[in-house]
């Protein structure tokens, strides 16, 4: 891949650092770099940071203003950035004119991705020639690797979508894989998650590096495995094969028994060395929420109630405006959810409702809108499909809200997106980013490169 390798990602000394929570987290030096050491002449201590800095390279473009939330956030009619100094919010964001070029928003969420999936792949290789560790922490190492392999790689063919994507990383000096459509992609997801849960049940009792805080309830190999399992029910969703998300569903931690907020997420830290959430700006913020977001909202709903908040004062740019901000990221080390048990609650009243378990499906629904949202249930069966997914569209929207892009995914995969708002005549939400300029040059990719999809 042509990339940046994220400074050939990582591998020096180690500093310790104050993770959310106030937990500590060993981060190690994203300065200093030994991709090649890592590759040939790893040891313990190499690939144990190796390993810390895949997952700590996973939240990189999920924070701030130019990152996989705020930007399909702003796609999704979710959000808004109101930045005087950078009019591309505006121009590409809003207007749906998406440019491919690596400098601009429509090539971005992709090369970082890249990189730390190169840094897996390394690892992976590493994992064969390593001396000192035993034969479950390998397996753990690799079971977790391809776990983030995948949901990296699900980021990426998320923002490209019938534009396809890169699928494979192949081994230094071998060139560049092709680009691919999205079927292939999601294929090669759905190998790296079963790889992974078949590594991690071999992966003995514990981990061999250290986690973030945002594992603090998936921090073993056997606990790990149900979030595999999570995120494989997710893509069995995107892909419609509900029979497969609901075998998934059953080996994750979905349960209405357990806080919705149980779940892998993505920590930040406040000291030195270590990354913020760029999500949260405070009470007047760059960052906004869309203006019909509160309207929205059924009355007396919880969740926007908690979740959206006046501003100061209405912000204006370009002729769009909000007086709405979000609370969800009420501080700088507030954790970005990866996958969390409230969306897989909805995931499986959508997978029962299109298997026929039409009760089943609305008892999950259900369960949601009234134990987040405080809304009382919806007490008649929908009488279609169309009826079920405005129910399922609206208990999603809120309660996912500003999370990862689910709203524009969603619109998106149910055929959807000219519902969603326009701030102005002639704006457009598009459906897809396009391939960034440098990977179309280097493959001389043809008409995956002529233009982001409408």
């Amino acid at each position: 891949m042509r990339t940046n390798l994220m400074a050939a990602l990582v591998l020096g000394g180690a500093v310790l650092l104050a993770g959310c929570d106030d937990e500590s987290f060993v981060v190690p030096d994203l300065n200093n770099p030994g991709l090649e050491e890592l590759a040939t002449n790893p040891t313990p201590d190499i690939v144990r940071e190796a390993a810390v800095g895949l997952l700590i390279g996973s939240r990189q473009g999920m924070h701030g203003q130019i990152s996989f939330v705020s930007h399909l956030g702003i796609l999704g009619r979710e959000s808004l950035v109101f930045d005087p100094s950078d009019p591309r919010y505006m121009d590409q964001m809003v207007d749906g004119t998406l440019v491919n070029g690596d400098g601009a928003f429509g090539g971005s969420l992709w090369s970082n991705r890249y990189a730390n999936m190169r840094l897996g792949s390394v690892l992976l290789g590493a994992t064969d020639i390593v001396q000192g560790f035993t034969a479950a922490e390998l397996e753990a190492i690799r079971g977790f690797t391809k776990f983030i392999m995948a949901s990296d790689l699900l980021r990426v063919i998320l923002t490209r979508d019938a534009n396809g994507a890169v699928a494979t990383i192949l081994p230094l000096g071998e060139g560049s894989a092709p680009l691919v459509e999205a079927p292939a992609v999601y294929d090669r997801i759905e190998t790296l998650l079963g790889e992974a849960v078949g590594h991690l049940d071999s992966g003995g009792e514990a981990f061999p590096f250290q986690l973030s805080p945002g594992y603090a309830d998936f921090a073993t190999p056997a606990e790990l495995i149900e979030a595999v399992h999570a995120l494989h029910a997710r893509v069995d969703v995107y892909r419609e094969d509900y029979d497969g998300a609901l075998t998934h569903l059953a080996s994750s931690f979905v349960s209405t028994a357990a806080d919705l907020d149980l779940g892998v997420y993505h920590s930040f830290g406040s000291q030195s060395g270590d990354q913020t959430n760029g999500l949260f700006q405070g009470s007047d913020p760059q960052i906004v929420a869309y203006p019909t977001m509160d309207d929205d909202a059924e009355p007396g709903d919880q969740r926007a109630e908690d979740k959206l908040a006046p501003l100061p004062s209405q912000k204006t740019l370009q002729g769009v405006s909000s007086d709405l901000r979000f609370t969800i990221y009420n501080s700088l080390t507030t954790p970005v959810p990866m996958i969390r048990n409230e969306e897989l609650i909805l995931l499986r009243a959508e997978a029962r409702w299109f298997t026929g378990d039409l009760v089943g499906a609305m008892s999950d629904l259900n369960f949601v809108r009234t134990e987040s949202g405080g809304l009382p249930p919806i007490l008649t069966i929908p009488t279609s499909d169309e009826a079920f997914i405005d129910a399922l569209l609206y208990e999603r929207q809120f309660s996912l809200l500003f999370e990862g892009g689910h709203r524009w995914i969603d619109h998106r995969r149910f055929g959807r997106l000219d519902e969603l708002p326009n701030p102005r005549p002639g704006d457009f939400v598009p459906a897809a980013f396009p391939i960034p300029q440098s990977e179309c040059l280097a493959r001389e990719a043809g008409d995956q490169c002529e233009a982001p999809l409408p």
